[in-house]
């Protein structure tokens, strides 16, 4: 082992060594050393040996990133972009795309955006310059076009949760619209018609189609003036619990509340329970069936996170097959799972 047969006090204690150390040290050119390092044939054996030998002498550690950039080849890695590490929509929509990694013999490279397109778009190029095979993105931009220099380069980019827009590309979505739809349809048979709907950021389009189908639902029942009680930018809990006591200050407060994503669904559950006893909460349905739902009775707008993420990866598996194949838009179904929240009556 190298370890053992280092004697020599040049050795060096950090780990950044560069390849112009080495030859440096070796009295040879960089691309000699480069040559030797990569185990290329026809150098002389002498050289050969003092280049590997101050190698070992310096503790030189080849950047596997940097070989496959000079070699042109693709790593065997997918690169994966999603909007916030702490929400457990997307851990499990991860747990589905690296299964499907693993079949295929490749590893996962996850990062978050936080939801900052710029941050998302230098997450994305360092993925193209890393040549991962393929990026799946849970895409924070409202303009996705610039994604086109990157497939020039021969990126495989899957879009994922939130369809992509200004491009035609690969994407794996929910049925949203159908979602908030039978949100709403659910809480007016159960005889609400004072239905808060709190969603997320307006520019999303899982929020502006949650929201569709929930409009639809309400104008179609003939309720009147239902928009008074629509709240939007309730991305983390801090600020839906704002906007969920401001609503039940009202001097008509809501019976029953939609919450459009985890975030406000969980919100929703803190107000709610901390304001009411009992018997005279409001009615409430989150979307995403997370642990914690289940644990605290609420019904949800449900769907399979783990196939989206499962489906997104098989979607980047066949593109890498086929890059010449027509862009193909996978629209997963929702269902309604009951729990008691969401079918409790008006309470007043």
């Amino acid at each position: 082992m190298w370890e053992s047969e280092i004697t020599d006090n040049r050795r060096m204690t950090h780990t950044n060594v560069t390849l112009a150390q080495v030859a440096t040290a070796a009295g040879v050119s960089l691309k000699t050393a480069s040559r030797v390092l990569a185990g290329e044939p026809h150098v002389a054996p002498q050289t050969r040996e003092r280049v590997l030998k101050e190698a070992r002498v310096l503790g030189y550690r080849r950047n596997a990133a940097a070989s496959l950039l000079a070699s042109g080849q693709q790593a065997d890695a997918i690169s994966v972009i999603i909007g916030d590490m702490t929400n457990p929509f997307y851990a499990a929509m991860a747990q589905g795309i690296e299964e499907r990694a693993r079949e295929h013999r490749m590893i996962l490279s996850l990062s978050s955006s936080g939801e900052d397109p710029d941050t998302e778009w230098e997450l994305a190029k360092g993925a193209a310059r890393q040549r991962s095979r393929a990026l799946i993105v849970v895409s924070s931009m409202e303009d996705n076009s610039q994604y086109l220099d990157l497939v020039r380069t021969g990126l495989t980019v899957v879009f994922v949760d939130r369809e992509p827009r200004a491009i035609q590309a690969d994407s794996v979505v929910l049925d949203n619209e159908a979602g908030g739809r039978l949100a709403a349809t659910h809480l007016l048979e159960h005889g609400h018609t004072r239905i808060s709907y709190v969603g997320d950021y307006e520019w999303l389009p899982t929020q502006q189609a949650r929201l569709a189908g929930f409009s639809d639902a309400m104008s179609e029942a003939g309720i009147s003036n239902w928009e008074r009680l629509v709240r939007k930018d309730a991305h983390d809990v801090a600020r839906a619990r704002e906007i969920v006591r401001e609503l039940l200050d009202l001097e008509a407060p809501p019976t029953a509340f939609v919450g459009g994503n985890n975030r406000s669904a969980l919100a929703i559950l803190h107000e709610v329970h901390s304001r009411y006893p009992v018997g005279r909460r409001p009615a409430m349905i989150g979307f995403d069936d997370v642990e914690w739902a289940g644990v605290l009775g609420l019904s949800v707008i449900s769907h399979d996170s783990r196939d989206m993420g499962r489906q997104a990866a098989d979607l980047a598996f066949a593109r890498i097959e086929d890059p010449s194949k027509e862009a193909e838009m996978i629209e997963l179904p929702v269902a309604l799972t009951e729990r008691g929240s969401g079918e409790r009556p008006p309470f007043s």
